[in-house]
């Protein structure tokens, strides 16, 4: 009677250690954890609550289907996981998984597919070895662990289903993560990587005496931590400069960020900059880092600085003195080390004459000032810009076939670009859209709406190329005229015309002379 009451006791007992090790392992599944620190932590309660010595934990990978050990727990503690290496030869875990049923043992060393040879389980101790599965079919995985003695193993058995169950869900979706976690980081190196080569200087195109300048410029600043000011007319590349000078920098694997200053009013470009506390004004419901904050250990490039207000001018030149500043609504002072690169279309020594900038501001940013040449200074770039805004173009629409003939070419070096490189891309672009086979000449860019002026542009081609038989009559006589410095009578011998002829042909084709 006694024998049944302690019977009775004991079962009682290990259902309530059963319960409470079920909940306890629910609540760590659900908690924030990885998915390896949440196995550790299942075989640890497991362990401690409900006598199961010797867990081990191994999932199936999904690419390579090979079973991991992702968890140890040892009977007299935990084992380091690189103290084990899982082998195939072991047996009973590859058992589980290949049959998909539950394995009981009452002592494993009578089982003859038990090698031992990770040194890890009690040979004296039965073995019980679940699979962890997901719905009716797929088997992640497998949970071993050995019960303190042979009473119940029945159920122990189901008991280790049961905590099988709980994990298989959390196993799998964690896994799942886990792998879209590598996979996002292996994307995030490889853009990153083609980042750093994108902005490299031979990324960056011209072969012009004023643009070799510039790149000269470019490589020896980028070697030290000093303040650059980008100066030159809109859509001249000031940014992408400022993106090569940080990318072949020291500071190349911190953070580039950017801001556009008179796109926002004084009160916001303070709250963007410098970062604003909780309740600082209405609408602040939290605490928000700025720019400067953001960007420590990388560079900040403030792009248009000549149109900030001369209150805050006097912010701005704090940090640059100092490297440090106050969140909007804070007393407390936030120290950054930040390279400061800055650009601007305005003449800051006019400003400065002005009252309009601050003098001892324009003296910090123009530390290392960099001079962007305009489009109309380097008109040879033309032709190799062209091409490389035609391949941009082409994968924007999809991959198109996209050519350009000399005839567009000597077009395009004959404009005045008052919008610089970004107005040729943006020209190109409309010219793609008006060539239904992809070709584009000089019709093509006239239709544009593009604006000549004749010039004396240096195509390398131009004295060769009055036979050329893609060229029109009326670009063939300009040539003529071009090499020879306008002079009608000199064009007209090198064109096999009378005097007479061509300026007939002048006159006609309405070509507007030019006096050098």
């Amino acid at each position: 009677m006694l024998s049944e009451y302690s019977r009775r006791f004991d079962r009682s007992r290990l259902i309530e250690q059963e319960l409470e090790t079920l909940y306890q392992i629910s609540m760590v599944l659900n908690s924030p954890l990885s998915l390896r620190d949440k196995l550790q932590s299942v075989l640890d309660i497991l362990h401690n609550l409900a006598g199961m010595s010797s867990g081990l934990m191994a999932l199936r990978d999904r690419e390579t289907d090979i079973l991991e050990i992702r968890a140890l727990r040892r009977h007299k503690g935990r084992v380091a996981m690189n103290a084990v290496s899982y082998r195939p030869g072991d047996g009973l875990v590859e058992t589980v998984m290949d049959i998909g049923t539950t394995i009981v043992l009452e002592r494993i060393t009578d089982e003859p597919r038990f090698s031992g040879k990770l040194d890890f389980y009690d040979v004296a101790l039965p073995f019980i070895g679940v699979p962890i599965r997901v719905g009716d079919d797929a088997i992640v995985g497998v949970l071993t662990a050995q019960p303190a003695n042979c009473h119940e193993l029945s159920e122990r058995a189901r008991f280790m289903e049961m905590v099988a169950n709980l994990i298989a869900e959390s196993a799998a979706m964690l896994r799942a993560v886990e792998q879209k976690t590598r996979k996002l980081s292996e994307e995030r190196d490889r853009l990153e990587q083609c980042l750093h080569q994108g902005y490299g200087f031979e990324h960056i195109t011209g072969h012009s005496p004023v643009m070799l300048k510039v790149f000269e410029q470019v490589r020896q600043v980028a070697k030290w931590n000093t303040t650059v000011l980008i100066r030159g007319e809109s859509g001249t590349g000031k940014e992408l400069i400022a993106n090569a000078i940080h990318h072949n920098s020291a500071c190349a694997d911190g953070p580039f960020i950017k801001l556009n200053c008179p796109a926002l009013a004084d009160n916001l470009l303070e709250s963007e900059l410098f970062g604003h506390e909780k309740g600082a004004f209405s609408g602040a419901l939290s605490q928000h880092k700025g720019r400067f904050e953001l960007g420590n250990h990388g560079t900040i490039f403030l792009d248009e600085i000549g149109e900030i207000s001369l209150d805050f001018q006097t912010k701005l030149l704090r940090v640059l003195q100092e490297g440090e500043f106050d969140r909007v609504g804070s007393s407390q002072t936030v120290k950054v080390q930040v390279r400061i690169i800055a650009a601007t279309n305005r003449n800051l020594e006019q400003a400065v004459q002005r009252g309009e900038f601050r003098e001892d501001l324009y003296y910090r940013l123009n530390v290392m000032p960099i001079d962007m040449p305009s489009l109309r200074e380097r008109l040879e770039d033309i032709p190799e810009l062209a091409k490389v805004f035609l391949l941009r173009i082409s994968e924007r629409q999809g991959g198109r076939s996209l050519e350009i003939k000399d005839s567009a070419i000597r077009l395009l070096m004959r404009h005045d670009w008052p919008g610089n490189v970004r107005e040729l891309e943006n020209t190109l672009e409309r010219a793609s859209i008006m060539s239904h086979d992809g070709v584009i000449n000089r019709e093509t860019i006239a239709r544009t709406g593009l604006k000549e002026n004749f010039r004396l542009v240096p195509f390398s081609a131009a004295k060769t190329e009055l036979d050329a038989e893609e060229m029109d009559e009326r670009e063939r006589v300009i040539a003529a005229l071009e090499q020879a410095g306008w002079v009608q009578a000199k064009a007209a011998r090198l064109l096999n015309m009378t005097p007479r002829k061509i300026a007939y042909r002048v006159r006609t084709l309405n070509i507007q002379m030019k006096h050098i």
